[in-house]
This record gives C-alpha cells, sequence and structure tokens, in this order.
C-alpha cells in the first residue's frame, strides 16, 4: 500500500462502457495509478479526466509494477478470464466484472489461485450492494418473511440487443446473483428455454427455473424483447411477502403483509391474510461506490475475501448449467 496517503494503488483496465464509472470511483476512494485500453480515443479521454494516473495501451505496465496493489478488469466478457488469471499471478488483488469467467472449471482456477496467494478475487456483482438489495436480505434472515418458499424475476426491456452473448449471460447474471444471495443455497435443479428470435444462437428471451435442496425454487423472465423495461424481484414467504423494484425512485423496496392463512371448512380452499403495506426508507447510496468500497476493505485485509470468489464461482457454475439446459431446449426444437 504506497499510494498517496497510504491509500491503495489500484488500475482499471477497460474505459468502454463500465470502466469509466469504476475509474471514477476508484479514483476518489484510492490512489488511481493506471487507466489501460487498447482504443487511444478511450484512453485520452480517461487520462483527460483522471491527470493523476498514467494512461497506457500495455497491460503488462500494470503487471510488472510492484506497487500496484490491485487490478479492476472491465474489459468485455470472453477476456476476463485471462485479464484476471494474469493479474492473480503477478500478485495483484482483482475485481473483475461479471462474469469473471464462462466456464466453471476457468472459474474454480481462478478461485484455486486466489486463495493459494491469498488475494482478493471479487466478482461485479453490483446488485448486492444495492441498499434495496440489502433490506431484503436483512428481512430474509431476520425471519420477518416466514420461511421463504419462492423467488422470481423480471429483467426486461426492449434492447439492446448483443451479438455475442445471450440474454442469459448478459442480464440473467443480476438477478441470478441476488437470488443466490438471498437464499443462501446452491441450486440442485435448474431448467431454461429460450429463443433466439433476432440473431441466431443469441436468445433474447429466456425463462428459467431453479429448485434449491430445502424445497425453495425460484424463476427468472429475462428479455430484450418486450414492451416494459422491469428490474423487479419478488420474494414469497409464509408471513410476509416483499418486492424490490430498482425502476421505482421512491419505492425501492415494499413489504406487504399478504399470506395464505388457514383452510377453509368448504372445498379445501385456503383462506388469505392481508395486512398492512409497508415501504422502508431506503438509502439513496451509490450501488457502484458500496462495492468499490467493499473490494478496497477485502484487499486492506478486512472480511472474508474467500466467500465473494467462491460466492462469484456458484453463479458461474449455475449460468453453466442453465446454458446447457438452454443448448439441450434448443437442440431439441431444431
Amino acid at each position: 500500500m504506497s499510494g498517496t496517503g497510504g491509500r491503495l494503488r489500484v488500475g482499471v483496465v477497460g474505459l468502454n462502457y463500465w470502466g469509466p464509472n469504476l475509474a471514477r470511483n476508484f479514483d476518489e476512494l484510492a490512489d488511481l495509478a493506471y487507466v489501460c485500453d487498447l482504443d487511444e480515443g478511450l484512453l485520452a479521454k480517461a487520462a483527460a479526466r483522471h491527470s493523476g494516473a498514467t494512461a497506457t495501451t500495455r497491460y503488462d505496465d500494470l503487471l510488472e509494477d510492484p506497487t500496484l496493489d490491485a487490478i479492476v478488469v472491465a474489459t468485455s466478457v470472453p477476456t476476463h478470464y485471462k485479464l484476471a488469471r494474469l493479474a492473480l499471478e503477478a500478485g495483484k488483488h482483482v475485481f473483475v466484472e461479471k462474469p469473471p469467467a464462462t466456464r466453471a472449471v476457468e472459474m474454480d482456477e481462478l478461485v484455486a489461485i486466489a486463495a493459494a496467494r491469498d488475494l482478493t478475487l471479487m466478482p461485479g456483482h453490483l446488485l448486492l450492494y444495492h441498499p434495496g438489495v440489502v433490506k431484503v436480505k436483512e428481512l430474509v434472515d431476520a425471519g420477518e418473511l416466514g420461511d421463504v418458499l419462492c423467488v422470481y424475476g423480471n429483467r426486461q426491456n426492449l434492447g439492446i440487443i448483443r451479438s455475442n452473448e445471450n440474454a442469459l449471460w448478459s442480464l440473467g447474471v443480476h438477478d441470478l446473483s441476488v437470488i443466490l444471495y438471498l437464499l443462501g443455497e446452491e441450486p440442485s435443479e435448474v431448467v431454461a428455454h429460450g429463443r433466439d428470435f433476432l440473431t441466431p444462437g443469441v436468445e433474447d428471451v429466456v425463462f428459467c427455473y431453479l429448485r434449491f435442496p430445502s424445497g425453495k425454487i425460484a424463476h427468472m423472465h429475462l428479455s430484450w424483447l418486450d414492451p416494459h423495461k422491469m428490474r423487479k424481484m419478488t420474494v414469497v414467504g409464509t408471513e410476509k411477502m416483499v418486492v424490490f423494484d430498482d425502476m421505482e425512485l421512491d419505492r425501492k423496496v415494499t413489504i406487504y403483509e399478504k399470506a395464505p392463512w388457514r383452510r377453509t371448512e368448504s372445498y379445501g380452499e385456503w383462506q388469505t391474510r392481508s395486512g398492512d403495506i409497508h415501504i422502508p426508507k431506503i438509502a439513496p447510496d451509490e450501488p457502484l461506490k458500496n462495492e468499490c468500497r467493499h473490494f478496497l476493505s477485502l484487499v486492506a485485509g478486512e472480511g472474508d475475501r474467500g466467500k465473494v470468489a467462491t460466492d462469484g464461482a456458484m453463479v458461474v457454475r449455475t449460468l453453466e448449467q442453465l446454458q446447457l439446459s438452454l443448448d439441450a431446449a434448443g437442440a431439441a426444437r431444431s
């Protein structure tokens, strides 16, 4: 830790889409020592914003600097695994945007290298640092909802249509990371169905089903072909239900005192209980800043470095299994 005022020295590689946001936050929270990209136009913009950082197109400059503590990888998904592995092998702590790898065996390799060298390997699962999602997790863990029965997510929009990444890997990784975080267990069964309506081989509409060892179930609806922009997660418990809606400005989390109550005497039907609706105040903190702070705290030796890596590996394993199911369903149709 040799930056200005003893702050951690960080380098950001990849400055096209999300990288500038990461560079902004790490420039505020740490000593942003490097900005790196092969595109000299993007690099020039970043260098103008962050005059204290060394601008370079050469990734090896970051790997070879013994004073650099950590590398932040925000490049295209197919490059994540290779760049993260090189950084870990160079003894650098790594923050890598989701997903860190597209195969479970690659992710397991990254986790093993990080563990062997006592380094942080943190995937960029942004929603886990959203104050609204944190509140929902608190409700689940405190038993406020009773026993959780099911969770379902809606992540839909009209566009952006990608040509090299389907809706499962682009959209699903967000909701999947939240579902696994809320339930705290790995699914024992996954099924995915989808269609590639616009780009051959790239599913733009995907439906996923997950079943967990505890008996809980989850569902994800992921789509780039929808009239509504939706970013919503619903958790159904035996006592209460809660909705996290990231599209709402002032109502991010809504708690419903609604639940099945008891069987009626006739026809075996269930009566339902409907009580108050509660809207807790959610802090307006920037999730990305919370996420960057957490990474820096792990690098500084606070918290459990291993857990963020193994939790990230669970996400990649589940994504891979869902993709295999998606492929099998597609092969059966053809």
